[in-house]
Formats: C-alpha cells, structure tokens, sequence
C-alpha cells in the first residue's frame, strides 16, 4: 500500500469542559520529524504526541497546532487577598486615629483597595487535559492517515502506468539491441573498404568476424535488459506490500538510472541512444513521485 507524505487535517475534540483544536499539516522528509506548537499548559505532553502520531506514520515532516478552550475559564472567579484587606483596614484605623477623623470606614473603601480582590487563577486538570489532547492526536493522526493513503492510491495508478509505459519501451530496446553486431560488422567493413582501396589489400574475413564479435561483446546489453526486467517486478511488487515503502521504490529508480545509464553508453546508434534519452526522462518521472511516497 502506497501512502503520501504530504496531507492536512483539522480535528477537534471536547472532554468534559475542555475542547481541543488540532491542524496537523505534513510534508516530505527522508525522515519523521515533529514541528509541534502548543499552549503552555500543554507543553509537558510534546512526547505523547509524537508517540500517537509515530504509530501511523514513519516518514515525513509533521506539523501540529493545538489550540485549547476551557469553559470552567469562562466562570467570574474571583478571590479575596485577606491579608492585604486587613492590612488597609489596619492603616486607614490609623490614619482615623491620629487625625481624630469620625465615622465608620466603608466596606467599598477596603475592597477599592489594589489587589484585594482579583481574578482567581483555577487548576486546570492535567489529568483531563492530557486525556482530551492524546484523543484529539488520535483523531488528527488517523485523519492524515486517510488522506495519505486517498493520495497514496492515486500515486499507485500513475507509477502503475509509468513503470507499464518503461516496460513496453524496453521491448523496443531489446529489438534494437538485436542489431548492434551488425551496425558494428558494417561500420568495419566500410572502415575497411576504405582502407583496403588505400593500400591495394583485402581484408580478411576472418579477422572481420572476430572483430565484429569483439566489439559486439563488449556493446551486449542483454544482462542490463534482464536487470532492468528484474527492477520491473519487484517495483511493482514492493508498490503491492502492507506496508508504504518509499525508501525502497527510490534505491529501485537508482538501479534503473544505472542500467539506463550503462545501455547508452554501449548504444551502438542513435536510435537506441535516443530510446535511452526517453526511458530516463520517463524514470526522472517516476522519481518525482516516489519522492512523495512514505
């Protein structure tokens, strides 16, 4: 099964008073990798999430948002600094006293007082938090899951075609591969001819056909065709297993960009060199995609 790298998902996720807001977004990497942004409430739980989100993914540059809301936040809390209530009630007996004032100090003129009544800071629930933020990993990570499996299916059908298109050009290859011994046999004997009316001699048969076996040797490209056919079936097999293997479908593009490489250079005219010339550009192709494979 072929997987994408790269996806985007937002999920959300509410636990009691508490409600989650994840964005993942995923790239291409050689490796996995975390680019994770969270409230500071949350930042003890970073390992967690990569773990959740390590068991569905094995390659790729991840990027996760969180966003938190906490209803018991929206309540009016507040609490009473009693130690500084008293301590103004205290000064302002002693400021009556000494300049012999009258009348009874007002409840509003404490509670006027700076930070005697403030904002109460509640707990969050760590416990409660860290429930609410694994599920919305959950959620998030089988999300991009999905997608990149959905984008994975079409990278499957275009490989299946492109890696069809090499096969079928192959056999124009091998067709082609058929004639180079006789090119060479008639490159020498022209070679020949031309040197032979020069200096008034024949040349001998023999020595021709031992050339032209020499060099059709050394142009064979009968065991990189067959490497290439090789490469074929176990690219299309490694496309077929469980699990998403991009690694390997990219050390397969190096072996087919090596036999390409060795056939032209052993082509023996340029029509099996322009075929070569053709065959890379379809596999510069392939590469581009397994690029965007898990």
């Amino acid at each position: 099964m072929i997987k994408s790298m790269t996806a985007f998902a937002k999920v959300s996720h509410t636990l009691d008073t508490l409600t989650v807001e994840m964005t993942v977004r995923a790239y291409n990497s050689r490796s996995l990798d975390f680019s994770i942004y969270l409230p500071e409430t949350c930042q003890g739980f970073e390992d967690e999430i990569k773990k959740i989100m390590g068991q569905l993914h094995t390659r790729g540059r991840i990027e996760i948002r969180a966003t938190l809301t906490d209803q018991s936040l929206d309540q009016d809390l507040f609490e009473v600094d009693m130690i500084k209530a008293k301590a103004y009630y205290k000064a302002l007996k002693t400021v009556r006293e000494t300049l012999s004032l009258s009348g009874d100090i007002a409840l509003e003129t404490v509670l006027g007082a700076k930070q005697v009544i403030v904002a109460a800071k509640p707990e969050v629930n760590m416990a409660l938090l860290r429930s609410a933020l694994c599920e919305t990993t959950r959620a998030a990570a089988q999300a991009i899951d999905r997608m990149r499996k959905s984008e994975g299916d079409n990278l499957y059908q275009d490989l299946t075609r492109r890696i069809s298109d090499i096969e079928q050009r192959m056999a124009g290859i091998e067709e082609q591969a058929r004639t180079i011994p006789e090119v060479y046999k008639a490159r020498l004997k022209e070679r020949l001819a031309v040197l032979t009316a020069e200096d008034g001699d024949f040349f001998d048969p023999v020595r021709l056909a031992q050339e032209t076996a020499l060099l059709a040797d050394k142009s064979d490209v009968s065991e990189e065709i067959v490497r290439v056919h090789s490469h074929i079936k176990m690219f299309r097999e490694v496309m077929d297993e469980d699990e998403s293997q991009g690694r390997k479908l990219n050390f397969l593009i190096q072996e087919f960009n090596r036999e390409f490489n060795t056939i032209g250079s052993k082509a023996g005219n340029a029509a099996l060199s322009h075929a070569v010339v053709d065959l890379k550009s379809e596999l510069e192709k392939i590469r581009e995609q397994v690029q965007n494979i898990e």
